[in-house]
C-alpha cells in the first residue's frame, strides 16, 4: 500500500482524493499497488469533513509523517511550499506537484536536492494536457526547435469572446469573474504571469535554460480593444495570449504576448478555455497538444497520472529530464534584439500634416509599413492602424517613445506583435 498526504485540499486537491477513489480498481491495475490518501491539509477542515482522510493544518506534520511516502503540493505560492518540498525530499519521500510559480523560481534548486528521489510536476502546465511527459521523454530524441502555445485558459476564453462575440474588455472579465475563470484580482491571468511561469518550465525541460519571470519578455491582454480585433478579421488573424520559446543559433528567446496569428494555424483554431501547445522537433517535425489546461479533475488527472508513474516505475530522475548540461553554451536572448512585424495603434488629432510626421518617424527608425487603416475616432480624432514588416523589438519601441512625444498622438501607443 502507497500512502499519500495532501497539502492543499481545495478544488484540485479534493479532486486527486475522488480520482483516487472513485477509479481505484483501474489505477490499481495500472500501478500494481493500491494507494490511499491518508492525510490533507486545509485552512478549513470543516471542508473536507466529508473526505475519509486524516485532515489538519499544519504542513508540516503531514510532511515529517513517516508513513506518507508521497507529498502531493496543491497549496499555492512560492517560499512555504519550497521549504516543505525540501523537507519532504530531505526525509525521502517522492512529491508530486502542480505549482507553477514555485517551479518558475525554484524548479533548479528542487532538482538538484531531488537527486534520484522522484519529483513529477506534470499537472504544473497545461492542466490534464502531457505537455511535460511528451517533452521529457516523448521527444526526447530531438532538438526542441520552438514551442508555442496557448497556455491560459482565461485569457483564451476571454480573447475568444472578444473575436466573436464583438464584447469589450471590461465586460468578458466580468463574465469570467462570474464563471470561476478568472480571480477577483485578474492580474495573475491577464497579465500574462501565469503563462509565462509555464513557459519557463517548459524552456528548462527543453533547453536546459536557467531563466526566471524578471528576465523575459511578459505582457498580457489589458490594452486589446475591438479596434484591434476588427484589424485582426480585416487582415485574416487571430488574438491569443501566446507563450513562446525558440531557439536562434546559440540563443534561446522567451516571451509571452498578445500575438496576432494567422487564421489557417492550428493555434488559431483553439477557443474558449481550452489550451493548445505546438512543439516543434528538429526530427520529429511539428506536434500539437490540445486539452482542457485547468479546472479541478483535468488538473487533478494529471496529479494522479505522476502519481501512477512513481508507484509503477520507482525512482525517478532526473526531475528536469538530464543529468549532464543540456544544449550547452545556449544563452537567453535579450528581449530588446527579438525581430517581429508588429501592430500598431495610435489615436490622433485629425489635423493636416501630422499623418506625414507619423510616417516619417517610422522612416526615421528604418520601420517599413506593410498595411495601415485610418478610421474615424470621435470629433476631430482618429484611429491609425498599421502592420509593420520585421523589425527589431528595440526599433518599434524607440518608434512608439518618439510618436508619444507628438502634441497629436493622445494616448500611449499600443502594439501587439504578429507571429
Amino acid at each position: 500500500m502507497v500512502r499519500i498526504g495532501v497539502l492543499g485540499v481545495g478544488t484540485v486537491g479534493r479532486a486527486v482524493v475522488e480520482i483516487l477513489n472513485e477509479n481505484k480498481e483501474i489505477i490499481t491495475a495500472r500501478s500494481g499497488e493500491e494507494i490511499v490518501v491518508k492525510s490533507g491539509v486545509v485552512r478549513d477542515v470543516s471542508k473536507i469533513a466529508d473526505l475519509d482522510i486524516m485532515a489538519g493544518l499544519d504542513p508540516y506534520t503531514l510532511v515529517n509523517d513517516p508513513e506518507i511516502d508521497i507529498v502531493v503540493e496543491l497549496m499555492g505560492g512560492i517560499e512555504l511550499p519550497f521549504e516543505l518540498h525540501k523537507l519532504a525530499l530531505k526525509n525521502g519521500k517522492a512529491v508530486v506537484t502542480a505549482n507553477k510559480a514555485l517551479l518558475a523560481y525554484h524548479r533548479y534548486e528542487l532538482q538538484e536536492i531531488a537527486g534520484n528521489i522522484p519529483f513529477e510536476f506534470e499537472a504544473s502546465v497545461a492542466g490534464g494536457i502531457p505537455i511535460i511527459n511528451a517533452l521529457r521523454d516523448g521527444l526526447s530524441a530531438n532538438h526542441i526547435l520552438s514551442i508555442r502555445g496557448i497556455m491560459n485558459g482565461t485569457c483564451n476564453f476571454m480573447l475568444s469572446k472578444m473575436m466573436k462575440e464583438g464584447v469589450c474588455f471590461d465586460a468578458v472579465l466580468s463574465e469570467a469573474q462570474s464563471l470561476g475563470y478568472a480571480e477577483a484580482d485578474p492580474t495573475f491571468d491577464v497579465g500574462g504571469f501565469d503563462a509565462a511561469h509555464k513557459l519557463l518550465i517548459l524552456a528548462s525541460i527543453a533547453y536546459g535554460i536557467d531563466a526566471k519571470p524578471e528576465e523575459i519578455l511578459i505582457e498580457g491582454i489589458t490594452g486589446v480593444t475591438q479596434e484591434d480585433i476588427s484589424f485582426a478579421k480585416e487582415f485574416g488573424y487571430t488574438i491569443k495570449l501566446l507563450g513562446i520559446a525558440k531557439r536562434d543559433g546559440s540563443e534561446v528567446e522567451l516571451r509571452v504576448h498578445a500575438a496576432l496569428v494567422k487564421n489557417e494555424e492550428m493555434i488559431a483554431k483553439i477557443d474558449g478555455v481550452m489550451n493548445g501547445i505546438s512543439v516543434v522537433g528538429d526530427r520529429v517535425g511539428e506536434t500539437l497538444y490540445y486539452g482542457a489546461g485547468a479546472g479541478g479533475n483535468a488538473t487533478a488527472s494529471a496529479v494522479v497520472a505522476n502519481i501512477i508513474d512513481i508507484v509503477r516505475s520507482g525512482k525517478r530522475s532526473p526531475m528536469l529530464g538530464f543529468n549532464h548540461p543540456l544544449e550547452e553554451g545556449l544563452t537567453l536572448k535579450n528581449p530588446d534584439t527579438i525581430v517581429s512585424k508588429y501592430y500598431l495603434r495610435l489615436r490622433i488629432t485629425d489635423k493636416p500634416g501630422i499623418l506625414a510626421q507619423i510616417t516619417q518617424l517610422f522612416a526615421g527608425h528604418t520601420i517599413s509599413v506593410e498595411a495601415m487603416i485610418q478610421r474615424p475616432s470621435e470629433r476631430e480624432c482618429t484611429q491609425l492602424l498599421f502592420a509593420t514588416h520585421e523589425t527589431r523589438e528595440y526599433s518599434i519601441r524607440n518608434l512608439i517613445n518618439d510618436l508619444e512625444k507628438l502634441e497629436a498622438v493622445l494616448d500611449t501607443p499600443y502594439m501587439i506583435r504578429i507571429v
